[in-house]
Formats: structure tokens, C-alpha cells, sequence
């Protein structure tokens, strides 16, 4: 069969009459084809989707979305930044959204922008987007965290949201202070008498939720909870923590809130003097590509983006298709820690009686860290 010609003798795109018409059947029927109802034979809907791919015909979506009243899209709104963490989130809700059959329209926002939140959910319902995911990390500070927009499709918020005046809110990610627990408590296991922490900027959702987390191992093992040290994700932020910590005393383990800033404080430790894992044993979050590569390699909890993703979007998905139905409950997120050789039981302490050489070659003797740098990290 030649495709269908229109007016002028130009060639038209295929209709849904000419897949009935090819294939012996009705328009309805092919409708219900393309809409994957029930009571169509498998001989009906093989006919009607040989006919379709013969003709090169396309469900046109518009038209869909005008009679059921939906887009088959989802809006996202995250911040425009090129950190490891929001970043690789959006690639993970991407990614899953492929397995969805919805398009994905993202929104950035710029931190700073107190209205910018707000700004990129007007936009995305103005698109007439089924749902929204906000995976948005900072708080603004503003409406005690509460977006003052009435949000009249389901919303996804990834880790700690702001707050919405909407019908249906589902929340997966949380989990964060679980995984920073677990950190610690890898540094006080291994015999530790405290652990200090190099936290993100606390006006991140993720930060606080860290420092939190870390701030419960040590109470629940009943130990001082040392100064924060606060830096801004970044290695240099890090590297100038390293320096301060590298001067304290009593400094033999530090959790750090990302691995960038792991690393950057490994090499201020190292050039002062202070050995990783003799001296000083370190641990990351995040488990970003280069963690496994730095000197030591670098023990992290691993966060799992791809998972988070792939509940919260079926989550998401459940509310927009099953309005009335009560909404699906998120899983907690897998837990973890990637031991590297960055870790390892502190320093012998000075006994009294013996100077500070004879402290010094014991530290100094031959160290056998619990898992060798050599072959697969090992998880937990």
C-alpha cells in the first residue's frame, strides 16, 4: 500500500483510519490498540501493529492527552549545578523515566534565588506537566521552607522537600543521616575514641541530614561530640579544613560529608605530616568515580542514586495513573559502606615514661590496615 497522499498530491502523515483501513479493522479498534485496553485478540492488535509500522504511523500524543486529559509528561525541578550528588540524581530520574513511557521537562533553579523554586513549579504546571519531581537541596529560608504554590498534581520530592499546599506528596532519598551513622560508626568500631566531621553547607538538606546522622553515632556510643567543621563540597574547602584539623589535638578520624572534601582534607593531612590511615583515618560519602584511584583510596558510603530514583518515579507514577488509590510506600534506600584503605584502627597512644621518639617508631612500625588496598573494595 502506498502512503496516503494529501491535498496538492503532498505526502500526508499516516491516520488511524488508514491503520484501520489497511488492516481490517475499525478506528476503534485501533484506538484501543494504541491504548492497550483489554477484550483486543492477539491477532487483531499483531494486524493493527504491522499495519502501523508498515505505514510508519505515530499515536499522535497531543491528541491523546486532549481526550484523556493528561500529558504523559513529568516536570523537574533541580538545581543548576554540576555537583556529584544533584547531578547524578537527575541522570538516575532520567533514566528511569525511560522505563515510565512519560516525557521529562526539567526546570533548573540557582541557589540564591529565593523564588526560584516556586518559579520553576508555576512553569512546569503552566506546561500542564501529570506530575512533578522536585529534587531540590537547599533551603531558602523562606515560608518556614514552604513553596506558595497550590500544587494540584502528584509531587515526588527526593530527599527533604519543601513543603506544598497539594493534594498528593510522595517522598523517597530520606535516608542520608542513616548512611552517615554508618560511617562513624565504621571509625569508632575500628577502636576510635571519637570521630570529628567535616560537614557540607547546612543550608543543604543532605548537610544537615549528614551532621545529624553523625551526631547519633557518637551519642548513642556515649562519646564527645567534637567542633563542626564546616566547608562548601569542594576540595579546596576540604584541603583548608585538613589544615586546621592537622593542628588539633587529639584528631585521629574525620567524616567527611562528600568525598571531594575527603580528598582535599586527605592531601592538607598528608602535607602536614599526619599519614593516612596511621595517623588520621578518613571517611567520604558519595562514592564518586575517582574515590577508588586517590592515595589511599578512599573508604565512602556509597549513595544510591539509581535506586532512589527508580522507586521515587514508580511512586510518582502510581499517584498520577491511580488518583484515588492510597498512595505506594517508599522502601529505605540500600546501605553501603565501600571500606577502602583510607580507614584503620587509630594510633597506640603514649604511655607514660616513654618519649615522644620511642612514640614516634611505634607508630611508625609496620601497619596492616583491615582490608589491603590490592583487589575489590570490599561492601557492606
Amino acid at each position: 500500500m502506498t502512503r496516503p497522499v494529501g491535498r496538492g498530491g503532498s505526502s500526508a502523515a499516516p491516520r488511524s483510519v488508514d491503520v484501520a483501513r489497511l488492516a481490517g479493522v475499525s478506528q476503534k479498534t485501533v484506538s484501543r490498540v494504541f491504548n492497550d485496553e483489554q477484550y483486543v485478540s492477539a491477532d487483531v492488535r499483531r494486524r493493527v501493529l504491522a499495519a502501523a509500522e508498515e505505514l510508519g504511523y505515530r499515536l499522535n500524543n497531543a491528541a491523546r492527552a486532549l481526550a484523556s486529559g493528561r500529558t504523559r509528561s513529568i516536570g523537574v525541578v533541580t538545581l543548576g549545578t554540576a555537583l556529584y550528588g544533584p547531578a547524578s540524581l537527575l541522570m538516575g530520574v532520567e533514566r528511569a523515566a525511560r522505563d515510565t513511557g512519560y516525557a521529562l521537562r526539567v526546570v533548573n533553579t540557582l541557589e540564591g534565588d529565593p523564588g526560584g523554586i516556586a518559579g520553576a513549579v508555576e512553569s512546569l504546571l503552566e506546561q500542564g506537566v501529570d506530575g512533578i519531581v522536585i529534587s531540590e537541596p537547599i533551603d531558602e529560608g523562606i515560608n518556614d521552607g514552604e513553596v506558595s504554590i497550590h500544587v494540584d498534581v502528584p509531587v515526588l520530592a527526593l530527599g527533604a522537600p519543601p513543603a506544598f499546599a497539594g493534594p498528593r506528596v510522595v517522598t523517597t532519598g530520606v535516608g542520608a543521616d542513616l548512611l552517615a551513622r554508618v560511617a562513624t560508626e565504621h571509625l569508632l568500631d575500628l577502636g576510635h575514641v571519637t570521630v570529628h566531621h567535616l560537614a557540607g553547607p547546612q543550608r543543604w538538606y543532605a548537610a544537615r541530614d549528614r551532621l545529624e546522622g553523625w551526631r547519633a553515632a557518637l551519642a548513642a556510643h556515649d562519646r564527645n561530640v567534637p567542633a563542626v567543621v564546616e566547608g562548601d563540597w569542594s576540595a579546596a574547602s576540604g584541603y583548608a579544613a585538613g589544615r586546621e584539623l592537622a593542628s588539633a589535638d587529639g584528631v585521629t578520624a574525620v567524616f567527611a560529608a562528600n568525598d571531594d572534601m575527603a580528598i582535599g582534607l586527605i592531601r592538607a593531612l598528608t602535607e602536614a605530616g599526619r599519614r593516612v590511615p596511621d595517623d588520621v583515618s578518613v571517611v567520604g560519602f558519595d562514592d564518586i568515580p575517582v574515590a577508588a584511584y586517590v592515595t589511599p583510596p578512599l573508604t565512602t558510603v556509597r549513595q544510591p542514586f539509581d535506586a532512589v530514583a527508580q522507586t521515587g518515579l514508580r511512586l510518582l507514577v502510581h499517584a498520577i495513573e491511580n488518583p484515588h488509590a492510597e498512595p505506594l510506600l517508599a522502601s529505605d534506600p540500600p546501605v553501603e559502606l565501600v571500606v577502602r584503605t583510607s580507614t584503620a584502627p587509630p594510633p597506640p597512644r603514649t604511655t607514660p615514661g616513654r618519649g615522644r621518639r620511642a612514640a614516634s617508631r611505634s607508630r611508625g612500625g609496620p601497619h596492616v590496615p583491615p582490608h589491603s588496598g590490592e583487589g575489590p573494595p570490599t561492601h557492606h
